[in-house]
């Protein structure tokens, strides 16, 4: 379909794109489209030469390694040689001194807890919120449905397996003994469990037995008497044992133990990149209204299933009562981070004064940015008030460094606090793997993760 653009000051933007920044984008925000827009053009009009400068270096740089090894084909290969070689022409650096990153307002999810991530791709709403959702999975689904549980040769059910169903019950009691272990009791043997005065009792009849680690007891729900849930931690993640004498899980149990609940997949990336199609402004607003809707917490879409429509949304956060009868909440979704396009792409939506399309890194940068504004305001996702930015492609300390120069620009005409944003370095060209010190040293304020494209 045929683009429609409108002129905006001296830029050529989509039609919808305009209309998606004016009336969903900047919503609520103390941000007008002539104030976006003004700050938008005298970036892109200072930075796109800039982009291109880099994208030519990459190129002359590739044109000379080429000729070095047609020239050098039938020699010895020679490593001394060859290093002396890059370093005249500039592709390795002189790697400098020590230094401390000092990124600062990174959430627990980065600094303190180790756990999956995921990766989706943004373009699907349905996607993007069930990798944000599970951060809580079910330890019984998650058995039953996948092959960590071997199939059993006595199976005759093509339906529910009540064998394999046994199973994954024995497993899940398995895993309390190993990561929970009771004081002269298996979680096997249990009848039933009571918080007294602050402390998981286990019962198994009239005796009751406590955790050899105490402090892995986190909170519960429900009577203390008699508990709906009961939540432990290890390793700063959080299982919930769930409690309901009437579900079909929990027909056989004793202790009347339904489901064990896993913390998962903390962090998760949605994908502007290598897992979408964004070719034009169209696909871009599809891609930039999930994530907005991810930072503004109202997300949501409907689907069809065996003849039913369902909705899907975002998880509320997980209410507990602590050990010491306070209130408390446990956050509901992963951390999101998005991931922009790198330096490389362009893209029809915005046409710069000179007929080039829009450097798409940069437009990313903007609207993926000025989406997290609203969950800056809400603390819906990032507790600490930070923008988190995986930035793939990089070929480099120069343009890293051409990164920390974006989202400085990003920063003062949103109006934000400088390093904000912060930036997750894919370490997937080979420029970036051999001067990957002085790549983090150039965002040594925003660098929050390193993560390898190699396999």
């Amino acid at each position: 379909m045929q683009e429609k653009y409108i002129n905006i000051n001296s830029l050529k933007v989509s039609e919808n794109l305009a209309k998606f920044i004016r009336e969903e984008l900047l919503e609520d925000l103390n941000i007008s489209p002539e104030k976006f827009w003004i700050g938008f053009e005298k970036v892109v009009k200072e930075l796109a030469p800039k982009n291109k400068e880099l994208i030519n270096i990459r190129e002359n740089l590739q044109k000379k390694i080429n000729e070095w090894h047609t020239k050098n084909k039938d020699n010895e290969f020679n490593l001394n040689e060859y290093k002396k070689f890059l370093i005249e022409i500039d592709y390795l650096k002189e790697e400098g001194p020590d230094f401390l990153i000092e990124t600062k307002n990174v959430d627990d999810e980065i600094t303190k807890i180790a756990g999956p991530q995921l990766v989706v791709p943004i373009m699907n709403a349905r996607y993007a919120l069930n990798a944000a959702n599970a951060r809580w999975m079910s330890l019984y689904d998650s058995l039953y449905g996948t092959d960590v549980i071997e199939e059993s040769e006595d199976s005759v059910s093509e339906r529910y397996d009540p064998l394999r169903g046994e199973m994954v019950i024995k497993y899940g009691r398995d895993f309390l003994d190993k990561y929970f272990p009771l004081k002269d009791l298996s979680w096997h043997k249990i009848t039933s469990i009571a918080i007294k005065e602050g402390h998981l009792v286990i019962l198994k009849g009239a005796d009751g037995f406590n955790l050899i680690d105490e402090q892995k007891f986190i909170g519960h729900r429900g009577e203390a008497d008699n508990p709906s849930a009961i939540i432990l931690k290890n390793n700063n993640l959080h299982i919930e044992i769930l409690r309901d004498p009437r579900a079909f899980s929990a027909q056989q149990d004793h202790a009347g133990i339904s489901e064990i609940i896993l913390e998962s997949a903390v962090s998760t990336i949605c994908d502007n990149e290598d897992s979408v199609a964004a070719v034009d402004a169209e696909d871009k607003i599809i891609c930039y209204r999930n994530w907005l809707g991810l930072m503004k917490g109202n997300l949501k879409t409907q689907f069809e299933k065996a003849g039913k429509l369902f909705e899907r949304k975002l998880n509320p956060n997980r209410s507990f009562i602590s050990k010491d009868g306070k209130g408390l909440k446990l956050h509901g979704r992963s951390l999101l981070l998005i991931r922009n396009v790198g330096h490389l792409m362009t893209n029809p939506s915005i046409i710069l004064s000179n007929g080039d399309e829009v450097p798409e890194g940069i437009m990313d940068a903007f609207i993926t940015s000025t989406a997290a504004l609203h969950d800056i305001k809400n603390k819906n996702n990032s507790r600490t008030g930070s923008i988190y930015i995986v930035k793939p492609k990089m070929h480099g300390p120069d343009e890293t460094a051409f990164t920390n120069l974006i989202f400085s620009k990003v920063e003062e005409v949103l109006g934000l606090e400088q390093y904000t944003c912060k930036i997750g370095i894919m370490d997937e060209e080979r420029r970036t793997s051999v001067n990957l010190k002085e790549c983090i040293r150039t965002l040594k304020n925003r660098v929050f993760f390193i993560n390898t494209g190699f396999f």
